[in-house]
């Protein structure tokens, strides 16, 4: 009994030794092809067959020597096509006399390398539409201003004027199981926390409220925040819920910090209107907003100074009320006016953004600032409303932007969300007065 116990805290080690091994040649093998990118003496030793050499995984005492050797050929054979790749392009690049384009060309074709290679980012060129479930649409007839998904999509809540329904979402069909009744005016934005069950919302009397659930499974409001003296008009959370960004129509962005609670830690002023909308990048450094000023901000954060810092101001043709960030370079807007919607990207020597593309969508004019634009990553979707219409855009592998479909609504007054996965899409619109369910279908 003691022998099998012995060997079970060796075997027990070896493993954790062979993890860790693993991750660490992982590691190198991620740096390794960063540096392809950017050192080009890399290419001649790689062509005289020492790929082999730069990749050694880790040796360890009983590890499986047939699948060692099996496991650093296949990821050989993976590489082994950028390096091909990089010394096609290599002569074309030297030739190039813009230093600023060698760096994107370098940075585009290192993205889509890592990108091909992560499974959770392949595109899926496949037809879609979401169709309405129609007997299980909920008739409302106060005005619904905002939704939001919870974590795994198993509750919805719905801004119904100043108050707050909770609803069970299970399988297309919800169930109301609570309403609050804490703002004392309408409730404008919502916004669930992914690692807590708890979310914010905002109303247009300024307040923010953060809301908890308890072990009842209720949800009790457990701090009342009134920094703003005019509308909440969005709220965001950064991935690690620790910083609360709120935008408002005093013309104000605020950041937010948790302590024991929720304090006001820095306001920004240089908008002249109301903020419509924010967003923030992967990287969590990066905040843009828009608004009614004609302007949009690039808001980062200074490791030096601590705190947010303004250092971009772009001027646009007319005041906008949607954006949102597609990666950390990239970010599309939707100006109210026209019949185009903007792609933002960050040159990658000024670090600036500047308008590369226009994605024609429907012509008219929104004054509905309401229903923020939202990209799905798991779908590689962008859902962006504009006046009477919303348009799913999918964006495509090659970089380019198609609008897939235009669900039409018989009125402009139209709020709703999507959820994480892109399996459902909530609508409410003044026409139908209904909470519309659709649901994400592939076609044939």
């Amino acid at each position: 009994m003691i022998a099998k116990q012995v060997l079970n805290r060796q075997l027990e080690f070896q493993i954790q030794e062979i993890e860790q091994y693993l991750d660490s040649s992982f590691d190198n093998i991620n740096n390794f092809i960063d540096q392809i990118f950017i050192k080009d003496s890399l290419i001649s030793e790689l062509n005289n067959s020492k790929l082999e050499l730069q990749l050694q995984l880790p040796k360890v005492p009983q590890f499986n020597l047939i699948f060692q050797s099996e496991l650093q050929s296949n990821i050989v054979q993976e590489i082994k096509p950028l390096i091909n790749y990089k010394t096609i392009h290599q002569v074309q690049i030297k030739q190039s006399s813009d230093q600023k384009h060698q760096q994107s060309l370098i940075q585009s074709q290192q993205s889509q390398f890592k990108q091909s290679m992560d499974p959770k980012s392949q595109f899926n060129s496949k037809p879609f539409k979401y169709h309405l479930i129609k007997h299980n649409s909920i008739k409302q007839r106060e005005v619904c201003y905002t939704i939001a998904f919870n974590k795994d999509c198993s509750i919805l809540a719905i801004g119904c004027k100043k108050q707050i329904k909770i609803y069970e979402f299970k399988q297309g069909l919800l169930k109301l199981i609570q309403v609050l009744n804490e703002h004392k005016d309408n409730v404008f934005t919502l916004n669930f926390m992914k690692k807590s069950n708890q979310f914010i919302s905002g109303d247009c009397v300024g307040s923010i409220l953060i809301w908890s659930n308890n072990i009842n499974n209720q949800f009790n409001c457990q701090q009342k925040i009134q920094g703003h003296n005019d509308a909440i008009r969005c709220l965001i959370l950064n991935t690690n819920e620790d910083i609360l960004i709120s935008s408002s129509s005093d013309e104000t962005i605020k950041f937010w910090i948790k302590q024991n609670e929720w304090i006001c830690q820095q306001t920004i002023t240089n908008h002249t209107n109301w903020v419509d909308q924010l967003s923030l990048n992967d990287q969590q450094n990066q905040v843009i907003s828009c608004g009614r000023d004609k302007q949009i901000l690039v808001i980062e954060y200074s490791k030096q100074n601590l705190k947010w810092i303004v250092i971009q101001n772009i001027l646009v043709e007319y005041n906008g009320r949607r954006l949102c960030f597609i990666n950390n370079n990239q970010f599309t807007f939707q100006p109210n006016q026209g019949n185009l919607m903007h792609v933002y990207e960050m040159n990658s020597v000024t670090k600036q953004f500047t308008k590369t593309k226009d994605i024609t969508v429907n012509q008219n004019y929104d004054d509905c600032g309401l229903f923020p634009q939202q990209f799905i990553k798991q779908k590689q979707l962008l859902v962006d409303k504009h006046h009477k219409c919303l348009n799913l855009i999918r964006k495509t592998q090659n970089d380019e932007f198609k609008v897939e479909q235009s669900i039409q609504f018989d009125d402009y007054c139209l709020y709703g969300q999507m959820s994480d996965d892109g399996e459902y899409l909530i609508t409410w619109d003044k026409s139908s007065k209904e909470i519309q369910i659709r649901k994400y279908t592939e076609e044939e």
